[in-house]
């Protein structure tokens, strides 16, 4: 208040003099670039504060009196700023009230789970965690998202934030990627397909997310899921076992795990398991709903990447026995 007050006696003139002198002065940085960051809600006070720690300002005081005369002070927009040269208190000021800040990100990555997703946005520094702690029906309350869970909704993108931004709006803005993505695709499918809404397909796509080695074999693993949909055949896929195994496997899937029933066992159940394992990107969702037209019911491992797709369980038999009864992993 003090400072104020021995502002407010200055002549006007004096002022204004001080104000341009301060405002133009080069900022005493001393090393390239220099990074801080502005969280949401932050007082100008504070801001300044924070400058003069993060070494972009030598008085904060000066700074907050320029930006009260300019009535900047509820402008500040909160972002991962960088310096990369010489900067003024002016040149610093309009680049923290114009949003001239370097853009977060967090990656989504195909065939991530839900869990993952999850352990990202909770492990970035740059966000506000709105979420963290809630059970997953809280989450799912707070989003305003009706599913019976968070698995799978959430379309695998590079998602670019300014920082502080909160791990709400960024669920948010994935899940409607992904809603569009699944409508658009789901109102181009194939006719026929034994899919009964976009959900099932996009709890078929993840199952190919998961299934698939190379790029050039989705379309053949979809292919035969759809197959096997199509005339009561178990799915009989290792990763809705795993999935359903949870924290319990180990890395090694045993035969009693494929012989113990559960929702995700789809040795032992025929049809999908009850909710999507992973997110499934664009291209698992399109060969999910676009699949090829193809006779294959069956597809193993040869141990380099690529499989063999068999249409006769006979021809299957052959090819597990050339490439995993005997060793040849």
């Amino acid at each position: 208040m003090a400072r104020w007050l021995l502002v407010l006696a200055l002549p006007p003139l004096v002022i204004v003099a001080w104000l341009i002198g301060y405002a133009c002065s080069d900022i005493s940085i001393r090393q390239f670039p220099l990074q801080f960051s502005l969280k949401h809600g932050s007082s100008l006070r504070s801001v300044a504060r924070h400058l003069q720690a993060a070494g972009a300002l030598n008085s904060p005081w000066h700074f907050e009196i320029l930006a009260r005369l300019r009535q900047d002070g509820a402008r500040i927009q909160a972002g991962n700023y960088e310096i990369t040269g010489n900067m003024t208190p002016y040149a610093l000021l309009s680049m923290i009230t114009s949003g001239d800040y370097r853009a977060d990100r967090i990656k989504f990555i195909e065939g991530w789970t839900w869990a993952q997703i999850r352990s990202a946005l909770d492990a970035h520094p740059g966000i506000r965690h709105e979420t963290r702690g809630l059970t997953d029906a809280e989450l799912m309350a707070h989003l305003e998202i009706d599913s019976p869970s968070p698995e799978g909704l959430f379309f695998p993108d590079t998602y670019y934030f300014a920082g502080g931004d909160s791990d709400s709006r960024i669920l948010q803005r994935a899940y409607r990627v992904m809603q569009s993505q699944l409508a658009t695709l789901w109102n181009a499918r194939a006719e026929k397909l034994p899919l009964a809404n976009p959900y099932q397909a996009l709890i078929l796509a993840s199952i190919v997310e998961k299934e698939t080695g190379r790029a050039d074999e989705r379309p053949l693993v979809a292919a035969v899921f759809i197959n096997r949909l199509r005339i009561s055949m178990k799915l009989q896929t290792d990763p809705t076992v795993i999935y359903g195994l949870g924290v319990q496997f180990d890395g090694n899937l045993r035969k009693r795990d494929l012989l113990t029933d559960g929702p995700y066992n789809t040795y032992t159940r025929t049809g999908l398991p009850p909710t999507p394992i992973a997110i499934p990107g664009y291209a698992a969702l399109q060969a999910t709903l676009n699949p090829p037209q193809a006779n294959a019911l069956y597809f193993v491992a040869r141990g380099d990447g690529t499989s063999v797709f068999s249409s006769t369980l006979a021809e299957h038999e052959r090819a597990v026995t050339k490439y995993q009864r005997r060793g040849n992993r």
